[in-house]
């Protein structure tokens, strides 16, 4: 990793965190429920969606009181995804991060409300910004609405039930995918541009810049379940073989989806050519995503 990027990375991280637990402990609520809801939010997450938020206004030169928050609600939306990915109806997964998923230690019941909880809380928080106008606070709410539901992650997680056990195109696939991944990872750096009140020109893009590495975060996760161990990748190794899905490796082949990688790294990498950082923050972020082993 980039030293300016882990040094980005080690300063922010415990401000997201500590922000985390302080939306959290604002909720007066079974204390079994928000041991629930804290148990996966604290369970050593690596902060991309927030980070990149952060890393958005950084390069963009502007600082911004709300920036926080909007940050980690992306973070609280993610986290209730994952606890209702790892459920037995789902994706039926006992391990995610190297820990017990959620509903091994609290029970399916108590897991769906935790999900459920983050995600409400998410958009809670949101209504709580003070140094953005009405006007922005409404677009980035509806670009969060957006996002996680029919018309984002919830409606790619759809397609991919769908598309389990039968054979998809490479064009059904990133569909999938731009809805099931990457739509998240363009709300954080959509809503930074809305926090920095970006122009047009440059929202979009930035929006190219989020669509590449959507996709090949996604592409990197499905090499990485085929070369990395349980215990690297904190979560159950080869679950993509064993259910049958259709990933970049089985379309592509290893090599071909390597080559897919690479491509849309290149092309997030040039969608930024208009800042004026020489090591943009969000162009090493697309470095990482690339170059992780989990």
């Amino acid at each position: 990793m980039h030293n300016e990027l882990q040094q980005f990375i080690t300063k922010k991280l415990p401000i997201i965190d500590a922000k985390l637990n302080s939306l959290l402990a604002a909720t007066n609520v079974s204390e079994t429920l928000k041991s629930s809801m804290a148990y996966s939010i604290n369970a050593g997450g690596k902060r991309i969606r927030p980070l990149l938020v952060l890393a958005t206004l950084e390069d963009l030169g502007v600082e911004s009181k709300d920036a926080l928050t909007v940050a980690c609600a992306a973070e609280l939306l993610h986290t209730y995804s994952l606890i209702h990915d790892d459920l037995p109806c789902m994706d039926d997964d006992n391990f995610r991060r190297g820990k017990p998923t959620n509903h091994i230690v609290y029970g399916e019941g108590v897991a769906v409300l935790a999900g459920d909880a983050l995600q409400t809380l998410a958009f809670g928080s949101l209504t709580h910004l003070s140094d953005t106008s009405a006007q922005d606070t409404i677009r980035i709410i509806r670009l969060l609405s957006d996002a996680s539901g029919a018309t984002g992650m919830v409606g790619g997680q759809m397609l991919d039930i769908e598309g389990e056990t039968k054979s998809v195109s490479l064009s059904e696939l990133e569909t999938i995918h731009v809805n099931k991944t990457g739509a998240l990872l363009s709300f954080c750096i959509g809503a930074g541009a809305i926090l920095a009140a970006l122009d047009e020109e440059k929202s979009a893009k930035l929006k190219d810049f989020a669509y590449h590495i959507g996709l090949a975060f996604q592409i990197q996760d499905d090499i990485l379940d085929i070369t990395s161990t349980t215990e690297e990748l904190g979560k159950t190794a080869g679950s993509d073989a064993l259910s049958e899905k259709s990933t970049y490796p089985s379309l592509l082949g290893l090599e071909g989806a390597m080559a897919r990688l690479a491509e849309h790294h290149q092309s997030a990498r040039e969608s930024l050519a208009f800042l004026e950082a020489e090591h943009p923050l969000l162009g090493l972020f697309a470095d990482y995503i690339v170059e992780r082993e989990s």
